[in-house]
């Protein structure tokens, strides 16, 4: 049977626009539906975005520093309207971006929304269409509680599009997203409150590290409330809002932020007309080749919920396109030593296993930790601390984890995971020369363990 496309895209987020990319550069016929925006939730309601106003949120550390190094500067003020006009021309401008590099590859964009009618025919804005192979790559969403008066909470969606900077904020979430807005709010100099419902946020990070980062946001002033959930929320007559918490607190908030989780987006995507199954989270069901239980129907990145990185779906895709298209190409994404950041002020950069990990599967664990105030701050009153630590497996020499919680350090760690990933010894790092003065030189000149 003659088919309209070869692959049919359904999203064109990272990892959907680089399977088509490729796949129509490999010689197939494709065609890509987008019914928001191009650049999917990273480039319009994630990484992106959330990177800009992060930088802006340093700027009030920045000007408090500035004095040491004999800088005197007038009232820093701060204009939220202009910060928010700046970033939307700066996504206009990658969804152009986006928009060219699909029509520039040869690949059919369809503006709507795309439901799938059958294991090879897709219907958008009201128009029909046969494919080989269709590819699910509609993302993530966030979602907020049902609870008493969550319609009048926001999630990280809304959150970019805020009219003005609330004057206190209450974010309600113990992961990376909840972490960074949390400390975005926080250096724009609202009130902030960061409210989670676990021991200690970010859970599934090195232990060291989290505990450092509450030490860190505790010394700047942020309000940080373990083991504590909200029951209500109520709107005020002056518009503010009520928190009414479940051990019986009450709180008050111009704005309730949630980053307590994503769900896969799958609304009216027709899978019932598939034999696609889910798993128990809700996640669309792959083996290791992304294919579903349809065997002409794939999915890739935050919608089958492996690992939720804006890289990976990119790998993902990648793999994909060689796959069907160019298989002598084809190499399995790799999911071990994957590097992260996350963009809490300060920065966490970390690859490969925790101290915790690293225990439970068996290794002879050796740590060697460090942890100083930056050359940046000896001329200044901050008394922030950066945090670096390896996780050694004691037998092998091999180092199994790095983590680091200090400035820029999703730069940092960004070059050594290539080293963990070519199998680096403790020996290597040791001896590596560093570059001086550099915070980085730290990772190359711890010398003593500081456990077993």
């Amino acid at each position: 049977m003659a088919y309209d496309f070869d692959l049919y895209v359904i999203g064109a987020g990272s990892g959907g626009v680089r399977a088509a990319r490729f796949a129509a550069g490999f010689g197939a016929k494709v065609g890509v539906a987008e019914s928001r925006y191009l650049g999917g939730t990273c480039v319009n309601v994630g990484c992106v975005p959330k990177k800009l106003l992060v930088y802006g949120a340093h700027f009030a550390e920045d000007f408090e520093q500035a004095s040491g190094f004999g800088w005197t500067l007038d009232e820093a003020q701060f204009d939220w309207s202009t910060l928010i006009a700046n970033k939307d021309r700066e996504i206009n401008r990658l969804n152009g971006i986006y928009r060219n590099l699909l029509v520039n590859s040869g690949v059919t964009l369809h503006e709507g929304h795309a439901k799938i009618v059958d294991p090879h025919q897709i219907e958008v804005n009201g128009e029909r269409f046969t494919a080989k192979n269709i590819l699910i790559a509609t993302g993530g969403w966030p979602q907020i509680p049902d609870i008493p008066g969550h319609e009048h909470a926001i999630s990280s969606n809304q959150a970019f599009f805020l009219k003005e900077l609330p004057q206190r904020v209450l974010v309600v979430g113990g992961g990376y997203i909840a972490v960074e807005f949390a400390g975005i709010f926080h250096g724009l100099g609202a009130q902030t409150t960061l409210l989670y419902r676990g021991e200690l946020f970010l859970r599934g990070f090195d232990g060291s590290v989290r505990k450092h980062l509450q030490e860190e946001l505790t010394k700047r002033g942020m309000d940080l409330q373990f083991n504590a959930d909200i029951e209500r929320i109520d709107k005020q007559a002056d518009g503010s809002l009520k928190v009414t918490l479940k051990d019986g607190r009450q709180l008050e908030a111009d704005c309730v932020f949630y980053a307590t989780g994503r769900r896969p987006m799958l609304d009216n995507l027709g899978l019932e007309n598939t034999a696609v199954k889910l798993d128990k989270k809700g996640f669309v069901e792959v083996d290791e080749q992304y294919q579903t239980s349809e065997p002409s129907i794939l999915a890739l990145g935050d919608v089958i919920g492996r690992v939720q990185l804006t890289p990976v779906a990119l790998a993902e895709g990648m793999a994909v396109a060689r796959r069907l298209f160019k298989p002598e190409q084809y190499r399995p994404v790799d999911y071990k030593m994957i590097p992260t950041a996350v963009f809490s002020l300060p920065n966490i950069g970390t690859v490969g296993l925790t101290e915790e990990e690293a225990r439970d599967a068996g290794h002879d664990v050796v740590i060697y930790e460090s942890r100083f105030r930056p050359m940046k701050l000896t001329l200044t009153e901050c008394q922030e601390r950066t945090l670096m630590k390896l996780v050694v497996d004691g037998k092998s020499d091999k180092v199994l984890g790095c983590h680091m919680v200090g400035p820029d350090a999703g730069e940092i760690v960004q070059g050594l995971a290539i080293a963990l990933k070519a199998g680096a010894t403790k020996r290597h790092f040791d001896e590596t020369i560093g570059v001086h003065p550099t915070a980085a030189e730290e990772f190359v000149t711890m010398r003593t363990p500081v456990a077993g």
